[in-house]
Parts: structure tokens; C-alpha cells; sequence
């Protein structure tokens, strides 16, 4: 008996994967140098980390600025700095900067990095869709704010990357897709396993992949422990991955060996050639991200 086209998707996935995309989140705002040394938070840092792992395999590279203390920052000079430098050594490069709202820069702030022109113009942005707590702080995103936001990127022409805490999220995904502020197909990173958000359970997983909107190419991250399981179980379920010492800061499970952003990457490369699933070259990723 043969399999009828289309009456098993599953198994059509598990036969025909995509190839698969690696965003590697190089710095976040939380890790610095007294937490772990390997964390890039100079701009020279920064750009070597990012060359390093375009060369291993990540296709997306998300960036976060620091200033001259270590501390995040939204200077869009430092993240022009950033992005050109890159780009002048690995053009095929995707950049992408951060909007977020964790750490305190207001709206205004937060969207200096979308005037970026030239060589220094980002091909990606972050773009939070709602708020959310983390154990000390919190990231808040007014309906409104995301809404100028989300906004601003489709008007100079970057692509929105949405960060997905919880389900919530998504429903503010199909607003802003029915009002025309976000335009199809969307990319969406499912950020799972911090404490205030959904966790990094394959229940939670299925729940979120299954509310996407029609052909949303999606991406998971876990935070802390959760990295390495949230991971694999993204590329089981044809996901694609994000990684990287923004969320975890560790190489393995008992905590005893410090990771570095190379090493991350380099173990989801090795995770998909187990399951025989090719990693994306740059002109694949543009190509399923519609850039």
C-alpha cells in the first residue's frame, strides 16, 4: 500500500523537513562578564562572535548592544556600528536587532535602531508581542507600543522577528495580520521555559505551534535547562532553532562547564545531522524567510 500525498502531513515532515534556520542569540541583556567570560559585549566581541558562528551554520544573527560598561543599550550608533561591520565581512549575513523592552528604554528608544540606513540598515527586528515578567523585572509592551513597532518595520521594509512568551502573543499576531501591520508569512520565535511564560514541555510547544497562523515559519528557544530540550524537540517537529548565551549560558546540564556561542551552535549543527536534517544556507534562509 502507498501513502496517498498529503493524507499523512506528519510523515511527509519527518521525510521532507525544511532546512533548518539557526538564530543564534549572541548577548541578551542579562548575562556579563561576571557570569560567564565567554559573553560578547564589546562591539568588536560582538561582530567576532557573530562571524564565527555564521561560518558554524547559524544563517540569523541576533544582535544586542552594549555600552562601554556592559550594560544593554539602544544607541543606534553602536548598533549601526554592529550590523555594518558584519555585514562587510559575511554580506550573506541576516541581521537582526533587538526592540525590546526589558531594561527600561521607552518606545521612542526603542525604535531609533529602525532608522538605520545603508550598510548599517538591519534585515530583521525583534518585536516582543505583549509583556511579560521575569524574576526581577519586567518587559513591558503596550498593545499600542507594539503596535508602532510592528508598524515602523513594515514600513521600512525589515522583518518583523516576534518573540512569543505565551499564547497570548499569538492572538496579537492574527491582529495585527488582519489589520495589515504585519504582513504573511510571519517569523516567530517561541521563547519557553522561564518561569512567568510557557514552559519548555512538549505539551506547551504543540499548543503554541498549533495556534500559529497559516504558513508562520517558527523558531524555538529554551531558557536555562530548557535549551538543549527545547532544541531538539523543535527540530523533531520541523521548527526551526534559536540559540545562543542570551538564554543559556551553559554547555551542559549539571552546570559545571561554561558554553560558549560557538559551541552552542555547533551542537545543533550535530543534532540535525543525527537527524538528517540540512541546515539552511543563507540563500535558502532568505528565501523561506521572504527576504
Amino acid at each position: 500500500m502507498t501513502d496517498k500525498p498529503g493524507l499523512f502531513p506528519e510523515l511527509e515532515m519527518a521525510k521532507n523537513p525544511p532546512p533548518l534556520i539557526i538564530n543564534a542569540a549572541l548577548t541578551g541583556i542579562v548575562p556579563g562578564k561576571a557570569d560567564t567570560q565567554h559573553v560578547p559585549v564589546t562591539v568588536d566581541e560582538i561582530v567576532a562572535d557573530a562571524i564565527r558562528c555564521f561560518d558554524a551554520g547559524a544563517t540569523i544573527i541576533h544582535i544586542h548592544a552594549r555600552d562601554a560598561r556592559g550594560n544593554p543599550s539602544s544607541d543606534p550608533v553602536l548598533y549601526g556600528e554592529i550590523v555594518s561591520r558584519v555585514r562587510a565581512i559575511r554580506p550573506e549575513a541576516i541581521l537582526c536587532v533587538t526592540t525590546t523592552g526589558r531594561g527600561g528604554a521607552d518606545s521612542m528608544q526603542r525604535a531609533s535602531v529602525l532608522d538605520l540606513m545603508g550598510e548599517e540598515k538591519p534585515d530583521m527586528a525583534s518585536l516582543t508581542l505583549g509583556s511579560v515578567d521575569f524574576r526581577d523585572t519586567s518587559c513591558v509592551n503596550t498593545a499600542g507600543d507594539v503596535r508602532e513597532l510592528a508598524e515602523k518595520m513594515r514600513d521600512k521594509s525589515i522583518l518583523s522577528e516576534l518573540e512569543i512568551f505565551h499564547s497570548g502573543m499569538l492572538n496579537t499576531a492574527r491582529i495585527l495580520l488582519a489589520k495589515d501591520v504585519l504582513k504573511g508569512p510571519i517569523y516567530c520565535n517561541l521563547i519557553l521555559g522561564s518561569p512567568h511564560m510557557a514552559q519548555g514541555s512538549l505539551a506547551e510547544m504543540n499548543h503554541l505551534v498549533g495556534l500559529l497562523p497559516k504558513g508562520t515559519n517558527w523558531a524555538a528557544g529554551g531558557v536555562g535547562h530548557y535549551q538543549y530540550t527545547v532544541n531538539m524537540m523543535a527540530l523533531t517537529l520541523g521548527g526551526h532553532v534559536r540559540v545562543g548565551l542570551e538564554d543559556n549560558i551553559w554547555l551542559d546540564r549539571d552546570r559545571t562547564r561554561l558554553a560558549t556561542n560557538l559551541e552552542l551552535v555547533e551542537r545543533v549543527v550535530r543534532m540535525a545531522d543525527e537527524m538528517n536534517r540540512k541546515v539552511a544556507t543563507p540563500e535558502q534562509a532568505r528565501e523561506i524567510l521572504g527576504l
